[in-house]
């Protein structure tokens, strides 16, 4: 069975934008832009024909990576679930046992995720050892620097996109 990518609704229309936007505004633009150059003549030494090429070459295989990704979307309202536990949508404080110091991680989708902010992808090493945990559980997570183990301290349920600090718009799906 192909894996499947959990994401918000609000992740989800924001995926669907700008697969709509690259396929009906984009690429249009730039095949537009692609054949005025291909008017010019020569096209062996003809860079704006080449960069239009290599400008639509980027614009499919985006689209191909944006039409797997809705493939494989599954929409999750984390409202309905169990709060007691850690779910996708669940804001988690955990404390590091090693050394007391307190970390705070969200469960959403890989297109969703910003891990500098403490977004993780529901199908990261931490949000794989988390999931189903409740308050007072301890959870052992094998890291790239080596193994840590943590309690879970508090379980919230915040709507991811109000804790995103880079939520993407047309402008950023362009490829000028």
């Amino acid at each position: 069975m192909a894996q499947t990518e959990p994401m918000t609704q609000e992740g989800y229309d924001l995926l669907l934008r700008e697969f709509k936007f690259l396929k009906e505004v984009e690429k249009p633009q730039v095949n537009r832009e692609k054949q005025e150059a291909a008017a010019l003549g020569d096209r062996s030494e003809n860079a704006e024909y080449h960069a239009a090429k290599e400008k639509l070459r980027h614009i499919d295989k985006r689209l191909f990576f944006l039409s797997a990704m809705i493939e494989k979307a599954v929409i999750i309202d984390p409202e309905p679930l169990d709060h007691r536990r850690v779910h996708f949508g669940a804001t988690v404080e955990l404390l590091d046992l090693d050394n007391d110091e307190t970390l705070r991680l969200s469960i959403c989708g890989v297109l969703e995720s910003e891990p500098e902010e403490g977004l993780i992808s529901v199908h990261s090493p931490m949000a794989k050892a988390v999931m189903g945990k409740c308050e007072g559980d301890e959870i052992r997570v094998h890291l790239p620097l080596g193994e840590k183990l943590f309690e879970v301290q508090r379980i919230d349920y915040i709507p991811i996109f109000s804790l995103k600090k880079k939520i993407r718009s047309e402008q950023d799906f362009t490829f000028r």
